[in-house]
């Protein structure tokens, strides 16, 4: 939000989005010279062309100022920057009834010397999302913003508003900052996602964070029967544990006298996992349950690679390895045979098929190749679990690119695009060549998107998840369909990732319904990450991208990865010819 203080740090952007109403509408034109009139009664600024009366039309004749749709028919903002405007804002001329101004947005009246109170009617406006009002002479008392559910950015700073702080949707909030006011009382955020800075200048403030620490209201006391009934249920809770604890040892017990009375599986690898010595090195995390006959020797097939020539199961074991994942379909780790390149290992449980099957899955997967598709480099078949092994990438993955600390360094809109283009074609092409085998990759992520050290992106894990399918003999068009749409959904998912810049929870379908609706409510513009907006990106290429992420998040008709990648290229293009004419 500095930056948003910075740009507009007078009377920033006003958004009037007036319902159906166009610019040459007469009521419109007198109610944005009231409100101009008020601001500055009888003393327009002296600035030529400016505007600013009923004679004439605020698109057309372009007032000073005043920002209209692509139409050049309806007023959709008010830019006024640096004209030392003072006065108090008259909200009821600009709104002459609350209706007029349902899609009302934002309103940044900073660094004026606005006064008075600020009126109970704006908790009114439902789409009311980004209020700036800092740096001015704002005095009273705030209204109720709670009724706002909306709104993410409330800034206040360094006003003269009194009383206690409302209650706001602090969950939701994203900016927020009352420092410097005179506001008195507890800060009523529980939430405790805005820091003491936000709430520091007011005195009279008490809270956890505060230097001000609210009082303790004095407990009345309990009656006897209340603390006989509250100690009791804790004897009761005890008693109860005691007996838990006493049937899981019994059980413990069982399971140890049933052990001792089992000879030790030969070979096996968790015979030599803990040898008692302290000068033992770590051994691997792997714990082979269930080895199958002829040793564990024979049940590593390594696959043409120099990264782990020579590689045998045995040293997976006895090298070190660290956890760097755990999902609900297995855990990753970075292990480190001796003298060997580091690699990592997938592990996967409870994955119903045979070894058999397992090995022409792996087998044909590792006959498809593409240098942005990370290529399996050995794998490892039991019962119990499978292992997967793929060369360490160090530069981590998109995931950690988009939401962790990069030192400053930015992911920018082409790298982004360009991004999303090689893993919609690399996922086309697998598509492709595994499409009559019905192998998807089945859990495409952003954290499964890996960087090569020319930072270019390579999807991981391919192929790694099982998908149920029906008999082969009785495949048909749609079945293939249906089987490659989790990876088009996925990307889609992907895609939305790069555009907003936020972090996604579980599939992904939380983050595809905001955005589907904040599109729907014609808000496009909030969708996308802040940083790509500084930037200065391209809005119609986001928004084309934007339209093929929902195309693919679209569960009933959604495209192959081959339109997906078709249409992701053709965006790319028009960014690198754009990029060519603006140089000079």
């Amino acid at each position: 939000m500095d930056q948003i203080r910075s740009i507009f740090w007078v009377l920033s952007v006003l958004l009037l989005l007036f319902s159906g109403a166009k610019a040459e509408d007469e009521n419109v034109i007198q109610a944005l010279v009231t409100f101009m009139d008020t601001l500055v009664p009888g003393n327009m600024p002296n600035i030529p062309n400016w505007g600013w009366n009923t004679s004439s039309d605020p698109c057309t004749s372009k007032w000073v100022g005043i920002i209209c749709d692509k139409d050049n028919k309806t007023v959709k903002n008010i830019v006024l920057e640096k004209l030392n405007l003072s006065g108090t804002v008259d909200f009821d001329s600009v709104c002459p009834e609350i209706t007029n101004c349902k899609k009302l947005t934002h309103l940044f009246l900073s660094g004026n010397r606005f006064s008075g109170k600020i009126p109970d009617s704006i908790t009114e406006l439902p789409n009311l999302k980004r209020i700036v009002i800092s740096n001015n002479k704002f005095s009273n008392e705030l209204p109720d913003f709670s009724k706002i559910t909306s709104l993410l950015t409330f800034l206040a700073q360094n006003n003269q508003l009194t009383g206690p702080l409302p209650r706001f949707n602090y969950n939701q909030l994203q900016d927020f900052n009352v420092a410097n006011n005179n506001f008195n009382g507890p800060v009523p955020d529980d939430t405790g996602r805005f820091d003491a800075n936000s709430f520091a200048g007011n005195p009279q403030l008490c809270g956890n964070k505060l230097s001000v620490p609210c009082p303790v209201k004095k407990k009345k006391k309990k009656s006897k029967f209340r603390d006989f009934v509250f100690y009791g249920g804790y004897v009761i809770l005890g008693f109860i544990i005691v007996v838990l604890i006493a049937l899981l040892v019994f059980k413990k017990m069982k399971t140890h006298d049933h052990e001792k009375s089992d000879p030790p599986m030969k070979n096996s690898p968790d015979s030599g996992r803990s040898s008692g010595s302290r000068n033992s090195r770590p051994r691997s995390e792997f714990s082979i349950t269930s080895v199958e006959s002829g040793g564990v020797s024979t049940s590593m097939v390594v696959l043409s690679s120099p990264v782990v020539n020579g590689l045998r199961f045995e040293d997976l074991l006895r090298a070190p390895a660290e956890l760097i994942g755990r999902g609900k379909h297995g855990s990753l780790y970075k292990v480190k045979p001796d003298g060997g390149c580091p690699i990592v290992v997938k592990r996967i449980k409870d994955w119903k098929i045979s070894r058999d099957e397992f090995k022409k899955r792996m087998m044909k997967i590792d006959g498809v190749k593409h240098p942005n598709v990370l290529p399996l480099v050995a794998y490892y078949s039991s019962k119990q679990e499978k292992l997967l092994v793929y060369e360490y990438q160090q530069n981590g993955s998109l995931f950690r690119l988009l939401h962790e600390s990069q030192n400053g360094q930015m992911f920018d809109w082409g790298s982004r695009l360009s991004f999303a283009s090689s893993i919609a074609t690399a996922l086309a092409f697998m598509h492709q060549e595994l499409q009559a085998d019905l192998i998807p990759h089945g859990n495409l992520k952003s954290s499964n998107i890996l960087l090569k050290n020319n930072m270019e992106p390579c999807i991981s894990e391919y192929g790694l998840m099982p998908i149920d399918h029906p008999d082969p003999d009785q495949t048909s068009d749609r079945t293939t369909i249906s089987t490659f749409k989790i990876d088009v959904y996925a990307f889609g998912v992907v895609l939305l990732e790069l555009l907003t810049g936020k972090p996604v929870q579980d599939n992904g379908s939380g983050l595809a319904k905001w955005v589907s609706s904040v599109v729907k409510e014609e808000w496009t513009g909030e969708v996308f990450d802040k940083a790509l907006i500084v930037e200065g990106a391209s809005e119609e290429r986001m928004v084309g991208l934007l339209q093929v992420a929902l195309k693919c998040v679209n569960t009933s008709m959604p495209p192959s990865m081959a339109e997906v990648a078709a249409m992701v290229s053709s965006l790319k293009e028009e960014e690198e010819r754009s990029m060519t004419s603006s140089d000079p």
